[in-house]
């Protein structure tokens, strides 16, 4: 869901890198960034297509299977409006199932009529938390229309997807049914979280609980809403054995300051000695203020913590992202596609924006083997464009467990790493105070990534 405050604006491109330095903040004046070039062992490239019937969608959930792209959930318009009775409709939201082959570029679709109200609502919300293990993909929570509560309700529902099965059912025509089992539990209801899993403990961070109709005026204008950040690492344990699915050995940990937050970006990784992780990068908002974090939270199976000596000035809300790990070097390289940013391009620096507009930028945050982590612009998005979008890692690369592209096992010197799918694309960086509906939209786009390697 976008932040309450957020004033958002949403061929082929070659990525060269720059350095972030940040310097102090002087009375009156905005801290700069400067760029610096630093060489890059390889570049990425952005090939853009379309499919054929496909309308854009945002703030989705999605898993793969053979190459093919499942995609449930999420909002088929653009940056929510601040009028209550606007501000997530139902009529802008997803009622499809979606699948999309992007070798052929086809598209099928299966609509969510024939489901029960407890399946269909949920699957037709958005920012839903979703992690796919297998065959199986989980979805989590969501905030979206209940016609059975007659309010916008974040869902406490855990749903299970039997992701081949419901492939095939989308692309013949026959029931949804068989491929869908859910189970409610007060856990699940979050929106705007992250999901991750380390061994057989599923991590659901951050995000927040949202009744009623958004209003910008605040909760008790209008129709009037509630809203309650989680502010915990929920850790729990999926039963599922095709039939019986059930929540083992729940537990939570809660740090009201670092982990109040949403709409963030996280990516696993792999910490020093091997040990495995995640990393909640940004999001918003500050405890007692309407901007975006700048540091990041460091995920393990035990603990977290800030990181000490980092921060992030780019990237600050949910978009599509992809991590890679180079094991001779111990380094995790975590990319990020364009999305929404504090800081902004001007003549060569980056200015901070409190406004926090849309961004073009595509950003690296790189983690070394000694745990220092630096901050580099890519390149640019070819638009306002990525908020909202995922990414799909090509299913074919090496790869660790967790998604974490294997660096070191790619083979060849031209690389499909992987797709961006959707996201919101914007006219303009600032829309907020004068969104219509009609200055924003679901990007239609989706973008094959390509890692060249740089010539020895």
């Amino acid at each position: 869901m976008l932040p309450p405050k957020v004033k958002w604006s949403s061929a082929l491109l070659t990525i060269m890198g720059f350095v972030i330095t940040v310097y102090g903040q002087a009375a009156g004046r905005l801290p700069v960034v400067t760029l610096n070039s630093v060489a890059n062992s390889y570049s990425i490239a952005l090939e853009p297509f379309t499919v054929e019937g496909f309308a854009g969608l945002q703030s989705f959930a999605a898993a793969q299977y053979e190459g093919k792209m499942l995609l449930i959930g999420g909002r088929t318009d653009g940056l929510h409006r601040r009028q209550p009775f606007a501000s997530f409709s139902s009529n802008g939201s997803n009622d499809q199932i979606i699948v999309i082959d992007p070798r052929s570029k086809q598209r099928w679709t299966a609509a969510l009529t024939e489901l029960p109200p407890e399946l269909s609502e949920q699957l037709r919300s958005t920012n839903m938390q979703f992690i796919q293990r297998g065959q199986m993909l989980y979805l989590i929570g969501g905030y979206g229309y209940s016609r059975t509560a007659g309010n916008h309700v974040t869902f406490d529902k855990l749903t299970a997807v039997r992701v081949d099965c419901l492939i095939s059912a989308v692309q013949l025509g026959r029931t949804l049914n068989g491929c869908i089992r859910q189970i409610s539990d007060p856990m699940f209801a979050v929106s705007g979280g992250q999901i991750g899993r380390i061994g057989e403990t599923y991590y659901l961070v951050g995000g927040h609980r949202f009744e009623g109709r958004y209003n910008p005026m605040g909760p008790d204008h209008g129709p009037g809403f509630t809203q309650l950040y989680t502010e915990q690492i929920r850790k729990f344990v999926i039963i599922d054995d095709g039939k019986l699915l059930r929540l083992d050995r729940p537990s939570a940990v809660t740090d009201k300051v670092v982990l109040h937050r949403r709409d963030f970006n996280m990516l696993p990784q792999i910490f020093a000695n091997g040990v495995p992780g995640f990393t909640a990068f940004s999001g918003v908002f500050q405890v007692g203020s309407d901007l975006p974090f700048t540091d990041t939270v460091d995920i393990f199976v035990d603990s977290h913590r800030v990181h000490p000596a980092f921060r992030q000035y780019l990237s600050h809300y949910h978009s599509a992202k992809v991590a890679m790990y180079d094991a001779s070097g111990q380094r995790t390289e975590n990319i990020f596609f364009g999305g929404i940013s504090q800081y902004e391009e001007i003549d060569g620096s980056f200015v901070r924006n409190d406004d926090v507009p849309f961004t073009k930028v595509i950003s690296k945050v790189t983690r070394e083997k000694d745990g220092q982590m630096t901050e580099t612009k890519i390149s640019e998005m070819p638009g306002f464009i990525g908020a909202g979008a995922e990414f799909l890692v090509n299913q074919a690369l090496p790869a660790y467990e967790n998604d974490i592209i294997k660096t070191n096992e790619l083979n060849g010197d031209h690389i499909l790493l992987g797709h961006v799918v959707g996201g919101i694309v914007s006219t303009r960086k600032n829309i907020f105070f004068i969104n219509s509906g009609l200055e924003s939209a679901a990007s239609q786009t989706i973008f094959r990534v390509w890692l060249t390697r740089a010539a020895k």
